[in-house]
Formats: C-alpha cells, structure tokens, sequence
C-alpha cells in the first residue's frame, strides 16, 4: 500500500511499466538484468529516478541505462527498493527528498535524463527544481496528474494556459505522450495521469537571441508576476512594477493591446514586454 501522506500512487501495471519503458528508452526492455553496451547507448548514460518506490521501474530503466541513481524519500521502501536493485550493478538507491538533494552535486559534470512518477501535490516544484539544470538535462519524462500535464502543453489563448505553462514551455518543450487511467496504479488515484515528455531546448534557445532578454531569473519573477492575477489584464498586472500610463505605452510598442490578459500573450510577446520595461 502507498503511503498517502506522501502522496504516491504506484504503477501496479506490468503492461502500464513496459509501455512507459518503451516510450523513456525508445526500445523494449529486454529480459534478464544485464546491461549491453547497445542498451546503454540507447537509454543514455545517466538517468535519475524521483521517487523510485519499490524499484520497479527502476530494474527496467537500469536494463538500458549506464547508471541510474534512484531517488526515494520514504526509508519504509527503501529496504524493498534496495533488495530489487542488489543484483544491478548500475543503481545507486539514493535516500533523500529531491527538493532538499544536490542534483548538481550528485550528478556531478554528467549530462542526465531523468523519469518519475511524481506525487501529484508537488509536481509543480520538482519540475521548476529539474528546469534549474536545464543545461545539463537531456530529456525528462514525467507521470503526472492528466490535468497538470494539460497546463505544461497549453497554448495561448487556452483556458488552461497559464504561468505554470509559459515556465515549462520556455525551458523546454513539453508533449503529452499518452494518459494512464486510474486502474494502473496501486492505490488507484481519482483522476486520470499522463506520461509528459520535457525535450530541450524550449523557446528560450531563440527568444535570448531574437529578443535580448538578459536575466532570465529577473524574466521568470516577471513572468510570475503578469499571471499573479488572471482575471485583471496585463495592463494592471503590469501596474505593480509601473505607472499606468507607462504600462500602456509598453503594451502598445509590444503590439499588444490595453485589453489583453496574460493567457492570451505567447512567449515572444512576453520578452519584448520584458526587454521593454527593463529599459525603463
């Protein structure tokens, strides 16, 4: 049984973890626990698990992988965690939250991809903690709850388009690769997942360039701020950091109208607002 207080749901499915293995490694797993040097070409050098559970996934990942370092936060499943993976020479069980851990620190100077089936109530922090190693992370798939994966891969000008969305789509380009019912996890969840897919680069790869955005840590608070409140238009969100007037005469020379609200504003539109009021 999962613990609830962590909020986990695991994928009891063995068909459900076959068909995600074939979609994070892009080949069947193949039977018996060793690692060929094709296999680990395939799967990628290192790979992080976040919230490796009872070690499933993680012998499916280790099949294709040169290195895995499996992450789990509950020590109730770490002496199971630990006995599933004893025979692959090629996992590291590591013990700790990945809010709290070094990734850095852990990965070292390694490129790395990473999977995870992430508690739902977080999903939002994790994925804002991988995206601050955007230069070193090759790919990301993630299970997350079907209506989160909605808000990353929304558009503008979509109901569910929001902060959370122009975040992930700057750093990278995130895909719905398929939605995984309540039926194949133990316990069942009330709502439906999906395995979403991180690739690199996201729009941030031409729009520093095109744009001249600068600090893209400065962008990302300003960002925040246009979607602090999604009722009012851009124009008054605007209005915490300018005077009115100068808000509007931004939004004009962005080809932006007065009336817009931030749902309805892409990317690019956004770094010439930004690049615009950082000229003062």
């Amino acid at each position: 049984m999962a613990p609830r207080r962590l909020g986990q749901h695991f994928l009891a499915s063995t068909d459900w973890r076959e068909r995600i293995a074939r979609a994070v490694l892009g080949a069947a797993p193949p039977a018996g626990g060793r690692v060929s040097a094709e296999g680990a070409a395939k799967g990628g050098d290192l790979w992080i698990e976040i919230g490796a559970g009872h070690g499933e996934m993680t012998s499916l990942l280790a099949h294709q992988a040169a290195r895995v370092i499996a992450i789990e936060l509950d020590d109730k499943l770490l002496p199971r965690l630990r006995q599933q993976t004893a025979a692959l020479s090629n996992v590291e069980v590591m013990a700790g939250d990945v809010l709290a851990l070094d990734l850095g620190a852990l990965t070292g100077a390694e490129r790395f991809r990473v999977y995870g089936n992430l508690p739902y109530y977080i999903t939002s922090p994790i994925v804002h903690r991988l995206l601050e190693h955007v230069d070193r992370l090759e790919a990301a798939f993630l299970v997350v709850q079907l209506e989160v994966a909605v808000r990353m891969t929304a558009r503008p000008g979509r109901r569910d388009y929001g902060y959370f969305s122009a975040f992930t789509q700057f750093y990278s380009r995130p895909e719905i690769l398929f939605r995984i019912p309540p039926g194949a996890f133990q316990p069942p969840p009330k709502v439906s997942s999906a395995l979403v897919a991180l690739r690199f680069p996201g729009e941030r790869a031409h729009l520093g360039a095109k744009v001249g955005i600068g600090d893209e840590e400065r962008f990302v608070k300003f960002l925040k701020m246009c979607f602090a409140q999604k009722r009012k238009t851009l124009r008054n969100n605007l209005r915490s950091v300018m005077p009115e007037e100068r808000a509007t005469a931004v939004l004009r020379e962005c080809g932006v109208a007065a009336s817009a609200r931030a749902e309805e504003i892409g990317l690019e539109q956004f770094a010439r607002i930004f690049a615009a009021t950082e000229r003062g």
